[in-house]
């Protein structure tokens, strides 16, 4: 294949695209370089198509420690081996931005896999890897409704700056992600320093402006490359059989959808399924494509709820619950939940129900994380998101780690991280564990609110309170470009609204702004319109929700868990750690044996001691001020004698440390001996009359004048 490079100026840096040199096996592939950051993205199709009743599209986001020069892992494995956090986020993130503008019918297995081949640990790759998923898609013969394209964007003093780098997000009050298509915004992913709603919608109105020429620029390549698109066979609509099923289902279905419990709408969907099955069995007995009719049957069933749904919504506001299109469902919140606990908050709207857990810590545990692109560091805070089958009413396997839990989890850790407080402030390491007991929409937006609750309710001396809510959409979809939009916002989405609504758009924050934002679409997108009269009216659900959790608790406890550890900060000279520490360890283990307390020591000078009894961090604080004791002139001390010199005694004033009594410092009478006054391991009571510049201690037994 012949080889074509191009090249564009974005964001003030160079991007370079190259086709035809590497993996030319996949259907698409492409080669993106930005900055010196670089990216190997293909697309790949199967031949035959899968017997699955969904579009099975996979994306994956490949970290190779090469790219940064380094080389990681176990003393005995240094393969990479499963995806970090980060990689399972940044490949959420390309495949929330393609999925909605695949036609949904295919059945073919699509696989996009973007490989990192260089990082200059200046430029993120998730950035050229967007564009390069979407850029692979349309030069290659898989159809693809595309190009889609996207940015960051960051703000330093007021000042919008796109695709920043590494060092400038640190600076950044808000990190924002945003993607789409020529003509609407079809994803965000966002964090932000409590920021106004107004200001994140006109930095995504920017941003999605931004774009445009990455849209472009891709445009002028597909003309060149010319790529001829596969005709895959889909599934088209047998009208008859739609009449059959819409006549048979509507008027069961108008009763089904509007059954406000979970349970009796769960029901009443299977069991009118279970009779359309049959119904259509009778319809068409003999007919030898009657498993192919009662496959697709099933299809346009779903189609038919989604068709009440958006009607009833869209023509009369008629939720399927009852509820006004902006109402939230039934909230409580609870704190103290759980005895011998540290801290606990039990958050409920509707049947959506989470029960936040916080477990305090010593500093020492601390998560320490290695990735492609971080270097060693630590993590002292974590919300980790839990979703067991029962939660849904189903049954299945426990345990396990999934895409869904990990960006659920950091989702809402994002929108808890600005409200921790300093390290300085409050030394510990922070875990809250969100278990989602029942799940009927919007589970990662309660974990931030129970969350919220179990930290306040453990001590731990948060900035404010924070709260998230789901917000929805029902889009007439024979809207076209142009035409001014049919729609209706839904605040607090749940069942059908949430599995056949256009939209999923979660927003958490405080009462001031924003701290963490999510979008999602199945369709082509959102305009700005629609963006900002849904944050309005998020921005009323949220302050609806605060008022709810601060009746729980208004503010921080002023005392931790009588059952969490208490930690003490001491500082001590940086040149006297090696002292605490000593040979191989022996000292600090020492006094972590006698104590029972763990101590954590940072390179400062900072000491932290963590202990469950106060005898035991009196102990340790104790034992470490003696090993760090820096001595100053008219300090008093009974001590030992340990030595014993023609010209005077040595004296351990404290462990391990000593000083010399002259034989002249003895008494105020002449002394001939020392032996005349002092004897091995006698106590005496002396003060410091000196300290020379080795740091050597001169005493005296002499009383002060």
């Amino acid at each position: 294949m012949e080889i074509k490079t191009y090249r564009e100026e974005f964001g003030g840096k160079p991007l370079f695209v190259e086709i035809g040199r590497l993996a030319n096996q996949a259907n698409g592939s492409c080669r993106v370089q930005y900055g010196e950051t670089t990216v190997l993205i293909t697309a790949t199709m199967s031949a035959h198509q899968k017997s699955v009743d969904y579009m099975p599209l996979s994306v994956d986001y490949e970290e190779k420690y090469y790219a940064a020069g380094k080389i990681k892992g176990s003393k005995w494995i240094k393969r990479e081996s499963r995806p970090s956090e980060e990689a399972i986020l940044s490949g959420r993130l390309i495949d929330r931005s393609i999925r909605p503008r695949f036609d949904q019918r295919i059945r073919n297995e699509i696989q996009v896999v973007a490989t990192v081949l260089t990082f200059d640990g200046i430029n993120d790759p998730d950035m050229p890897a967007l564009f390069g998923a979407s850029l692979a898609l349309m030069i290659s013969d898989i159809p693809f409704d595309g190009p889609i394209a996207g940015i960051r964007v960051g703000r330093i003093d007021g000042k919008l700056i796109f695709n920043p780098t590494y060092l400038e997000r640190q600076s950044s009050d808000f990190d924002i992600v945003v993607a789409g298509t020529e003509n609407r915004i079809n994803m965000i992913e966002a964090g932000a320093k409590i920021v106004p709603e107004k200001d994140m919608a006109e930095a995504i109105k920017n941003a999605f402006k931004e774009f445009q020429k990455l849209i472009k620029f891709q445009k002028e390549i597909v003309k060149d490359i010319a790529p001829k698109k596969k005709e895959l066979v889909v599934s088209s609509r047998d009208d008859v059989l739609a009449g059959v099923v819409s006549d048979f289902v509507t008027p069961k279905l108008e009763k089904v959808l509007y059954t406000p419990h979970k349970q009796e709408y769960v029901e009443g969907l299977h069991r009118t399924s279970d009779e359309l099955v049959e119904y259509i069995k009778t319809q068409y007995a003999g007919n030898p494509e009657l498993d192919k009719k009662t496959k697709d049957a099933l299809q346009i069933f779903e189609d038919e709820i989604d068709r009440i749904v958006h009607k009833n919504i869209l023509e009369s506001e008629k939720r399927p619950d009852g509820r006004k299109i902006d109402q939230l469902r039934a909230l409580s919140a609870e704190v103290g939940v759980l005895p011998h606990s540290h801290g606990t908050g039990l958050f409920n709207r509707g049947t959506t129900q989470a029960l936040s857990v916080l477990t305090l810590a010593s500093p020492g545990m601390e998560q320490w994380i290695e990735t492609m692109e971080i270097d060693l560091t630590k993590k002292r805070f974590m919300h980790h998101y839990v979703f067991p089958p029962f939660s849904v009413g189903e049954v299945g396997r426990m345990g396990g780690l999934g895409r869904r839990e990990v960006g659920h989890g950091a989702l809402a850790e994002r929108a808890l991280l600005p409200l921790i407080p300093s390290k300085d402030d409050f030394p510990y390491t922070i875990r809250v564990v969100s278990e989602i007991l029942s799940s009927n929409g919007s589970s990662s937006m309660a974990s931030v609110c129970g969350s919220t609750l179990a930290m306040m309710d453990g001590g731990v001396p948060i900035k404010d309170l924070a709260a998230g809510i789901a917000m929805g959409l029902m889009f007439d979809p024979s809207t076209n470009s142009g035409q001014v939009p049919k729609y209706k916002i839904l605040t607090d989405i749940q069942g059908p609204e949430d599995h056949h609504g256009d939209m999923d758009l979660k927003v958490a924050g405080t009462k001031d702004g924003v701290t963490a934002m999510q979008m999602d679409v199945k369709i082509e997108g959102i305009n700005q319109e629609i963006l900002e009269k849904t944050l309005e009216q998020a921005k009323k659900a949220r302050l609806e929700i605060l008022s709810v959790l601060s009746g729980a608790l208004k503010e921080p406890r002023k005392e931790l868990s009588v059952y969490a550890p208490r930690i003490q900060t001491i500082k001590i000279n940086p040149e006297k750690i090696g002292a605490v520490i000593g040979p191989q360890g022996k000292i600090i283990n020492d006094i972590i044996d006698k104590t029972g307390a763990t101590i954590d020591i940072e390179d400062d000078g900072s000491v932290f001691i963590t202990s469950d009894t106060q005898d035991g961090m009196d102990k340790a604080i104790a034992m470490i001020k003696d090993i760090t004791y820096e001595a100053k002139i008219g300090d008093e001390f009974d001590g030992t004698v340990v030595a014993i010199k023609d010209f005077g005694a040595f004296v351990e004033i404290l462990p391990g440390k000593d000083g010399m009594v002259h034989i002249s410092e003895m008494s105020a009478q002449r002394v001939n001996r020392v032996t005349d006054i002092l004897k091995m391991g006698q106590k005496v009571h002396v003060w410091v009359k000196g300290v020379d510049e080795n740091g050597r201690i001169s005493l005296t037994m002499k009383p002060r004048m």
